[in-house]
């Protein structure tokens, strides 16, 4: 077969004037004329001041908050007081920002969510003191708080996984919701040291305030040498996926199950990057060998299309254990596909439960 002179000149006549955000099928064209200005030029990932995913920033009032007509926040929550092992995720929020290259474009979704969302990065939680995790917990609830009476949906970013509990008492204060939660550790251990704000408790904590349906909770990628704490995921009905069971299970199992538990009511999604092996995300507080991979994690996330999400979380990346700024990546990208998600909410897109 010779070479197709005729091809390349069609070739020519069709690519070879304009720019790259000249694009003739209509499924790209859609979003490349909300990347592109009329000169062919986009906005270049290493520039600007960094913000979540490169979205709007929004400064909001501490007392008097004005979310306008935003339908996502997505806040910074940088906090890591109720950590057991190697502090350091304070910075996670401080390093997702500045991961330069996230997006716009979801090609399994087929979305670029911070256009086609009403979304800003609000800032960082304010809070009152850095040395005290209680009174911390009660910033975090009020500022959530804060958002959803405005109707707007949270997507945080830790911060230790102790922040997701004052999370849940906001967003599950009028009603109890489910939760997919992808983990290493179940995080519902008893207190100890004194207190029960720990991040190895946070959901114990949630369902025993109500504010979370242990039978519609499910745990996935549950592994290591803390299995011997969760004994309350157990009793209370959650239902737990470990890491070892899902090769044998197949992703696509996995994500039939999640859904088959949460139903079609208002569910949470949080992330722990620490569900990631050490080998792809070695910067988080507890490290545990044996993990997912991030293919494996991002099909189960982009599985969970058309859940009615009411919020989620991204936490636990402590940079500074990982030189390379992989975890950090990682986390950005799990922080983009769960905001991908959104766009499918019946929530988020006006038909609120």
């Amino acid at each position: 077969m010779g070479f197709d002179v005729k091809k390349l000149d069609e070739l020519r006549k069709k690519y070879g004037q304009g720019h790259g955000g000249d694009l003739f099928d209509p499924k790209f064209r859609r979003v490349a004329d909300k990347i592109f200005n009329k000169a062919g030029t986009r906005l270049a990932p290493y520039s600007g001041v960094p913000t979540f995913l490169t979205a709007p920033y929004l400064q909001i009032d501490n007392d008097n908050p004005d979310f306008g007509d935003l339908q996502v926040a997505m806040i910074g929550v940088p906090m890591d007081l109720g950590v057991t092992n190697r502090p350091g995720s304070r910075f996670g929020p401080r390093a997702l920002r500045t991961i330069e290259r996230i997006g716009p474009y979801n090609h399994v979704l087929d979305c670029a969510p911070v256009q086609e969302l009403r979304v800003a990065d609000i800032g960082d939680v304010p809070f009152r003191s850095r040395y005290r995790l209680e009174l911390s917990h009660e910033d975090i609830e009020r500022r959530i708080g804060q958002i959803v009476d405005a109707g707007v949906v949270p997507l945080s970013v830790g911060g230790d996984h102790s922040i997701t509990h004052p999370i849940l008492k906001a967003v599950g204060k009028k009603r109890p919701v489910g939760m997919i939660h992808i983990d290493a550790h179940c995080d519902t251990g008893g207190a100890y040291d004194l207190t029960k704000f720990h991040h190895g408790g946070p959901f114990r904590n949630a369902v025993l305030d109500g504010v979370l349906d242990p039978s519609r909770v499910i745990q996935i990628g549950i592994r290591g040498s803390a299995e011997y704490l969760w004994e309350f995921s157990y009793e209370s009905g959650m239902t737990i996926v470990h890491a070892e069971e899902i090769t044998g299970m197949g992703i696509p199992a996995v994500i039939e199950k999640a859904k088959k538990i949460v139903g079609d009511g208002p569910t949470y999604l949080s992330f722990d990057i620490d569900s990631l092996d050490p080998s792809f995300a070695p910067g988080t507080g507890t490290p545990e060998v044996g993990g997912l991979t991030t293919r494996e994690v991002l099909e189960i996330i982009r599985g969970l299309k058309g859940l009615n999400l009411v919020g989620g979380d991204v936490v636990e990346v402590a940079p500074q254990y990982d030189s390379t700024t992989n975890t950090a990546h990682a986390g950005a990208q799990v922080l983009f596909e769960i905001l991908s998600l959104m766009l499918f909410s019946p929530f988020v897109t006006g038909k609120k439960d």
